[in-house]
C-alpha cells in the first residue's frame, strides 16, 4: 500500500493522492479528488494537462468536495477515456454538475478569444460534452455509509463542514490479514459558518492522515465579528454613495454573505441597498442549496423560520450579459457579489475594471486568494492592477474579512486532528502520520512544527513524494 501526492503538494491548488493497492496483476489505484491547478497561467495549464497516472490504471476517484481546485481535472480524464465510477455526496454531485459545465464554457471561451485576438491556438482541457460525460460517472453517497470502492477497498464520507456537500474521507484498505486506515481531510471548515453543519471529525483511528493546512499558521477572527464588520463596510461605503465589489466563490461564499445580509437587513443594521448577485453559476449553485435542505445546520434560527434563506426583497439574480453589464450604468450604493472568487476570472473583472480606481467603492474580501492570482494583489493593494490588458489604478478602499474563510483555522485544524487521534487511541491505532497538503509553504512549517510538539509524526511531502501506508 502507497500513497503519492500528486497536486496541492506545497501548494494550495490541484488536489489530487493516488493510494495504490496490491501489486502486479492485482494492484488498483483510486485518486482522491482529482483538482484544478489554479495561479500563474502559463505554469497551470502545462500541469493541467498532465494526467496523474495513465488513464487505464485509474479504478476509482473519490471526490471530496465540488471546488474547482477538488474536482476541476474530472472531466479531462473523461474526455481521455475514463468511464470508471466517481463516488461523492449527493450534494457535492449536484453542484458538480454546474460547476464543471461553467469550467468548461470558460475553457472554450477563453480558447474561442486567444484564437480571435492573439492568433493563439490553444486547446481547452475539456468541452461541454465531457462535462456532461463526468456527470454520468458519478455516484451520489450518503454520509455515514460505507461504500465498496474496489476490489479490497471501502470508504465513507463524514461531515467537512466547508460547502454544501463537503466531506472527509475514511478509506480502509483491506491485504490479507492486513487493515489499513487513511483519513482524507478534503478541506476542513469552520464550526458555526451559517447554513452548512459544523465539521464532524471521522469518529475513526487512522494509520495515516493526509490533512490540509490552509491557515495553518493562524487563527481567524470570529464568524459573529466577520458579521459585524460586513455591516460596517456596507453601512460606510452606502454613506459614500459607493458600490461594495465582493469576489466570491459561487459556490459557498455567495450563499453564506447572501445569509448574513439578509439577517443584517432584517435585524436593521444596514440600510436597504440592491444586492445584484452576477453570476449564472452562483445563481445555479443557489438551486441547489434549495435542493438540499438536509445539509442545512437546523439549530440556526434564520434556517428554522425562513422558507427561502436566499430570496429577499434586497436581492437580485442577473443572468444575461446585457443585465450585467447594465449594472456599470447605474447610480447609487449597491453591492455587487461576482465569481471568481479570487478574481481569475469571470464577471467580477469587469466590475473591478469599471469600480476599483473609484475612491467611493469598497473591494472586499472574503476568502483565501492564492499567491499570482488578483485577487492577492487586490489583497497586498498594489497601487495598479493589470485587467484586460489595461492597467487600473487601485483607489477604491479594500477591506479583508478573514472571518468569512470556509477553511478551518490553526486550532481548528489541530482539534480536528486531536479528535482522530483520541479515536484511534480507544481502537488501538495510536497517533497517526500526518501529512500536510493544500498549503502554502509558511503555513505548512508553522503547522507542522505545531503538530510535532503535539506528539503527531508529521511530514511535508512534495508533489511526486511516493509513502507506505
Amino acid at each position: 500500500m502507497q500513497i503519492e501526492f500528486f497536486g496541492a503538494a506545497q501548494e494550495v491548488t490541484g488536489s489530487c493522492h493516488i493510494l495504490r493497492v496490491g501489486s502486479g496483476s492485482t494492484l488498483r489505484t483510486v485518486l482522491l479528488d482529482c483538482g484544478m491547478f489554479q495561479g500563474k497561467r502559463s505554469e497551470s495549464r502545462e500541469k493541467n494537462k498532465r494526467l496523474p497516472v495513465p488513464i487505464d490504471d485509474i479504478d476509482a476517484v473519490i471526490l471530496s468536495h465540488a471546488h474547482i481546485d477538488h474536482a476541476g481535472r474530472l472531466p479531462f480524464l473523461v474526455a481521455r477515456g475514463y468511464t470508471g465510477t466517481i463516488w461523492a455526496t449527493a450534494a457535492t454531485r449536484d453542484l458538480c454538475a454546474i460547476m464543471l459545465a461553467d469550467s468548461a464554457h470558460i475553457q472554450e471561451k477563453d480558447a474561442e478569444y486567444l484564437a480571435r485576438h492573439r492568433d493563439e491556438i490553444i486547446e481547452p482541457l475539456y468541452r461541454m460534452e465531457d462535462a456532461t460525460r463526468t456527470q454520468e460517472c458519478m455516484v451520489g453517497m450518503p454520509y455515514n455509509k460505507w461504500f465498496d470502492v474496489t476490489d479490497g477497498v471501502r470508504a465513507r464520507f463524514t461531515e467537512a463542514g466547508h460547502i454544501l456537500g463537503s466531506a472527509s474521507v475514511v478509506v480502509e484498505v483491506r491485504e490479507g490479514e492486513r487493515l489499513k486506515r487513511i483519513i482524507f481531510s478534503g478541506d476542513i471548515g469552520r464550526a458555526g459558518l451559517p447554513i452548512i453543519r459544523d465539521p464532524a471529525p471521522p469518529e475513526d483511528g487512522a494509520d495515516v492522515i493526509i490533512c490540509e493546512s490552509t491557515y495553518g499558521n493562524r487563527d481567524h477572527e470570529s464568524v459573529e465579528g466577520a458579521r459585524d464588520q460586513l455591516a460596517k463596510v456596507v453601512r460606510d461605503t452606502a454613506a459614500r454613495g459607493g458600490r461594495i465589489l465582493i469576489p466570491a466563490f459561487a459556490v459557498g461564499r455567495t450563499q453564506e454573505l447572501v445569509y448574513d445580509l439578509h439577517t443584517l437587513r432584517r435585524d436593521g443594521k444596514i440600510p436597504e441597498i440592491p444586492i445584484y448577485i452576477d453570476s449564472p453559476l452562483a445563481t445555479n449553485a443557489t438551486a441547489v442549496f434549495a435542493m438540499h435542505p438536509e445539509a442545512y445546520d437546523q439549530n440556526e434560527e434564520l434556517v428554522r423560520r425562513s422558507p427561502n434563506l436566499f430570496d429577499f426583497p434586497m436581492v437580485s439574480f442577473t443572468r444575461d450579459v446585457s443585465e450585467s453589464k447594465r449594472l456599470n450604468s447605474m447610480h447609487g450604493p449597491m453591492i455587487i457579489i461576482a465569481a471568481s472568487g479570487m478574481a481569475e476570472s469571470g464577471r467580477i473583472l469587469h466590475h473591478l475594471h469599471y469600480g476599483a480606481s473609484d475612491p467611493r467603492n469598497t473591494i472586499l474580501i472574503v476568502g483565501f486568494q492564492a499567491e499570482h492570482t488578483l485577487g492577492r494583489r487586490i489583497v497586498e493593494q498594489r497601487p495598479t492592477l493589470r485587467i484586460f490588458g489595461d492597467e487600473v489604478p487601485l483607489t477604491a478602499e479594500v477591506e479583508v474579512l478573514n472571518g468569512y474563510s470556509a477553511h478551518a483555522d490553526r486550532s481548528g485544524l489541530l482539534s480536528w486532528l486531536r479528535d482522530v487521534r483520541r479515536h484511534g487511541e480507544r481502537d488501538g491505532r495510536g497517533t497517526p502520520t500526518v501529512y500536510l497538503v493544500h498549503g502554502e509553504h509558511s503555513a505548512q512549517e508553522a503547522f507542522a512544527t505545531q503538530l510535532r510538539g503535539d506528539g503527531f509524526r508529521t511530514e511535508i511531502p512534495a508533489a511526486g513524494t511516493v509513502v507506505p501506508v
